[in-house]
């Protein structure tokens, strides 16, 4: 996958976060998930457009794992949210519980790919 394909599916991966977010109940549950979902499906997508301009393979590599920390961070808040019965779209959460999934494994094994590189070059 092209890094500029990655980060595109990152971006809609937030916005189709955001966009749950307006389907989830209305409550103190309900609103303390989303705000951090909301900030950690971002933060996703913020952090790999940083790491595509990392200034070197260490670098690369510590912004593609704080990426993989969110994606994991979203992963869970949306299985409590599915457990907890807080959604009215629950279409919608297993079409971003699939992508999120999805998302996690790219970054596993390119996270895998540059460790191997950077070992590597040090040897």
């Amino acid at each position: 996958m092209k890094p500029v394909e990655l980060e595109d599916r990152l971006i809609q991966f937030s916005i189709d976060s955001i966009l749950f977010c307006k389907t989830v109940k209305n409550n103190f549950e309900g609103d303390y998930l989303i705000k951090q979902l909301i900030r950690s499906a971002s933060s996703s997508a913020l952090n790999y457009g940083e790491a595509r301009s990392a200034e070197s393979t260490r670098d690369f590599l510590y912004k593609m794992k704080i990426c993989l920390k969110e994606l994991r961070e979203c992963m869970i808040n949306l299985k409590i949210q599915k457990g907890a019965n807080l959604t009215s779209d629950i279409d919608l959460l297993e079409k971003l519980l699939k992508e999120n999934n999805e998302l996690i494994s790219i970054f596993v094994i390119s996270i895998k790919t540059s460790t191997a590189k950077l070992n590597i070059k040090s040897k």
